[in-house]
């Protein structure tokens, strides 16, 4: 397992926060009319509406967060893990919006855990560090 992996989690856990932030802040504004409005003026109201500026807010320390993984692991080792993210909104829209979760979604959620597992067990190279000495012939071996 990666030494990386809780700051993996961050990643993953400030991008769903982020939007359950957004969501709150869009809930907040209503529906979106341009009719009659200057465009910029709206989109500036938007994005400077507490909800979504801390939603916005919170995706750039994701973002960050997420930069300093890659800066440090694979790419193919990383970047799935982000899907735990809809995990994450699914359950916290199902707790906070009452949104829909049926046997589908959950179903869905489940195969997103079960490739997450299979990802994390197939381990990473961390950059600068030497590939180890004792060479791993798992499945997952690239044949060159």
């Amino acid at each position: 397992m990666s030494k990386y992996l809780p700051f993996i989690l961050f990643t993953v856990f400030t991008n769903a926060a982020a939007q359950v932030m957004l969501k709150y802040g869009m809930m907040q504004l209503g529906p979106l009319s341009f009719a009659g409005v200057n465009p910029l003026l709206k989109i500036l109201q938007i994005v400077f509406s507490p909800f979504v500026f801390l939603g916005l807010a919170t995706f750039v320390i994701s973002m960050a967060s997420h930069l300093f993984v890659l800066s440090k692991v694979e790419l193919s080792y990383a970047y799935p893990f982000l899907s735990l993210a809809y995990v994450a909104v699914a359950i916290a829209a199902w707790f906070l919006f009452s949104e829909d979760l049926n046997a589908w979604r959950v179903g869905g959620i489940a195969l997103i855990c079960v490739g997450t597992v299979f990802i994390a067990q197939g381990g990473t190279r961390i950059e600068g560090e030497p590939a180890s000495s004792t060479h791993d012939t798992s499945p997952n071996e690239v044949i060159r």
